[in-house]
């Protein structure tokens, strides 16, 4: 599990994500289909890569770059540029490789990345592979959307950070925060307690519903834990939305970067890494992590089964989860599932590392069984509750 040995730090993006995240940058559907695509991802060597389970599987990395080159084109989907440093990863991969890189529907959700799995099966605008919250990816398994895949690194991801059979693995954590104007406020927040005060009344907004989004999804998992939950039960998380609603302090507005930057919204609950992104486009911008309900979210990454350009797809997991690739994502703001062997191994951005903002006290983690168990709750229950 993750260390805070050391301080800790998307833009936008509406997934429950953890999806959530700032600007969205959208770059255009790859409308071209690939070489694999048309042949069930077999290359000219006669490797089927939709089916390889590991780059050492289809004959070393040497075949898989080879193979992701051929097929020149990769599709992503639900991952803003902004978002924990994507940009930079998508630059440095094209930069190493000269793979083109797709994104659609940047600032969709992590149902919206499942939806696009299943919809688009069979077509080139598949995408080839996806992120998307913790509590999402059990059912992206029951749909059977994921590919097995193991990248090089997998031995060193610990056991409860991957599904054993390979279809998703950890990238990385953030840490739920309340981001403020501090303009706004005569008594800066603190807690999840102190949003019930008048002060807050009509201010409180997610950056989506947290039926959809992990990011508003984490914002009630903290909620639950401020409020006599635990990681076993997000019920009272549930119950402090709905007396917050009821005390007219919850705003059904979705939070957004342009809102922040122009002061509509005043205050939104969301990963550390995203306050901290806003904070640069609105200088009165404040980030605290709630004493009472310090939660700690994973997102996952996965092959889609479907992918159009399978052996790209598995290049692109390679690449971040190699030290590149993590050190890109210190360097947005949230912690790589690999970051403590990287510490040990010293590969770590030291720099970057150390600006990673830390919580006051331990965050409470819940796993991929606990989520999927949360979000059902959630899915059942939020709309009568809160109404929105």
């Amino acid at each position: 599990m993750i260390s805070y040995a050391r301080p800790h730090g998307r833009a936008w993006k509406r997934l429950l994500g953890m999806g959530a995240a700032v600007t969205a940058v959208i770059i255009a559907v790859a409308a071209c289909s690939s070489g694999g695509s048309s042949s069930g991802g077999t290359s000219a060597a006669g490797i089927a890569w939709s089916h390889v389970t590991s780059a050492a599987e289809g004959g070393g990395m040497a075949a898989l770059v080879k193979a992701a080159k051929a097929e020149g084109s990769l599709n992503l989907i639900a991952i803003p540029r902004t978002w924990a440093n994507y940009g930079g990863l998508m630059d440095a991969f094209t930069k190493q490789y000269g793979i083109k890189i797709s994104v659609t529907n940047p600032e969709g959700s992590s149902q919206d990345a499942l939806n696009a799995c299943s919809q688009l099966k069979g077509t080139s605008r598949a995408p080839d592979d996806v992120e998307v919250g913790t509590s999402f990816a059990p059912v992206g398994i029951s749909d059977g959307l994921f590919a097995q895949y193991r990248v090089q690194s997998w031995a060193k991801i610990p056991a409860a950070e991957k599904d054993p059979q390979g279809r998703w693995t950890y990238d990385y954590a953030g840490l739920m925060s309340i981001g403020y104007n501090s303009a706004d406020f005569r008594v800066p927040p603190t807690s999840f307690k102190s949003l019930l005060a008048p002060e807050y009344k009509n201010a409180v907004t997610l950056t989506g519903s947290p039926t959809s989004s992990g990011d508003a999804f984490g914002a009630v998992f903290a909620a639950a834990l401020g409020n006599g939950g635990s990681v076993n039960d997000i019920q009272p998380g549930v119950s402090y939305f709905a007396r917050l609603t009821k005390a007219g302090n919850f705003s059904p507005v979705e939070s957004t970067p342009a809102g922040i930057e122009s002061g509509q919204i005043k205050l939104t609950i969301a990963w550390s890494f995203l306050n901290a992104q806003w904070s640069a486009v609105n200088s009165k911008w404040k980030v605290v992590v709630p004493s009472d309900g310090q939660y700690l979210g994973y997102y996952v990454q996965a092959v889609c089964s479907n992918s159009p350009h399978p052996a790209a797809a598995r290049l692109w997991q390679e690449f971040m989860y190699s030290n590149t690739g993590q050190n890109l994502w210190i360097q947005g703001g949230v912690r790589p599932v690999l970051l403590q062997s990287m510490v040990a191994a010293r590969t770590v951005d030291h720099a970057a590392y150390k600006a990673l903002p830390a919580p006051s006290g331990t965050p409470k983690f819940a796993n991929a069984a606990q989520q999927a168990v949360a979000q059902g709750y959630v899915d059942k229950t939020w709309s009568s509750a809160v109404g929105s």
